[in-house]
């Protein structure tokens, strides 16, 4: 066996794959979503997904380290200058940092067009989550089966008659939605929906603590959603020294104030 194809192909080969989880991950939803739906690709749930990645980064360091050392003399070449002397700053090594720099920099700075890759995955988990279905409030699935009932308004008792007419065994109020759902080969949401009173829209009422997702719903939408009057929402935020704009999201009115989503929201 020749260790120096080895390290290359591993190398070739790591590459390729992390490029595929990198899409992947992408375009995975948000994970308070993926956790929630029960969300798998190719078998596979965000976090597996997530762990492969990770192993596979990992995989291509220490392959891409002995592919150095196993070409360590053409390395060094590319470092000398035209009168064959070592010089690391040569023109070649000097554009390859300053387009690292641009990409590192222009990524903080939120300039075009790095911003808009990250907008555009923004735009693809955004689609991912409607289609998915919010959890009622972040990773809602790891919350005992009471405390759950008692954030999301509904009857413990009714819900876990509900529940039994579904078939869906529950051994212990202090069990996690994640727990039962697992259980029954079934998603915490599906459990929710279980759960839930059929008909009517029992959930008008504003939650206490921040839905996931809220961060990125205009204050139109949220007005709409739990039938809010607008401008006296905005008129009691003003009073506080907070201005707001319906048509922004929770998060660009936060950071417009100087505070956080959640602080927003619980205004």
């Amino acid at each position: 066996m020749n260790l120096r194809k080895i390290s290359s192909l591993t190398a070739l080969v790591s590459f390729v794959l992390l490029m595929v989880t990198s899409v992947i991950l992408y375009i995975v939803p948000a994970g308070r979503v993926a956790y929630w739906s029960g969300w798998r690709l190719w078998a596979l749930s965000k976090e597996d997904w997530g762990a492969v990645h990770t192993n596979l980064g990992f995989l291509l360091l220490l392959a891409l380290l002995f592919h150095v050392y196993y070409n360590w003399t053409p390395m060094i070449n590319y470092l000398k200058n035209s009168a064959k002397k070592l010089s690391i700053f040569t023109p070649d090594f000097t554009v390859s940092v300053l387009i690292t720099l641009l990409v590192f920099f222009g990524t903080l700075g939120g300039i075009p067009p790095f911003s808009s890759i990250l907008d555009l995955s923004a735009s693809i988990k955004d689609t991912a989550n409607e289609f998915y279905g919010e959890p009622p409030y972040g990773h809602a699935e790891l919350s005992p089966l009471y405390a759950f009932a008692d954030k999301v308004k509904i009857d413990l008792d009714e819900a876990l008659v509900r529940l039994e007419n579904a078939g869906i065994k529950v051994t212990d109020k202090k069990q996690t939605l994640k727990q039962i759902a697992e259980d029954n080969q079934l998603t915490p949401k599906q459990i929710y929906l279980a759960m839930k009173p059929t008909g009517g829209d029992e959930n008008k009422e504003m939650p206490e603590d921040a839905p996931g997702g809220t961060g990125h719903k205009t204050l139109a939408n949220i007005c709409q959603t739990y039938d809010l009057d607008s401008v006296k929402i905005i008129s009691e935020l003003r009073k506080k020294q907070i201005q707001v704009e319906l048509g922004k999201t929770i998060k660009d009115n936060a950071v417009a104030n100087s505070l956080g989503p959640h602080e927003l929201y619980a205004e």
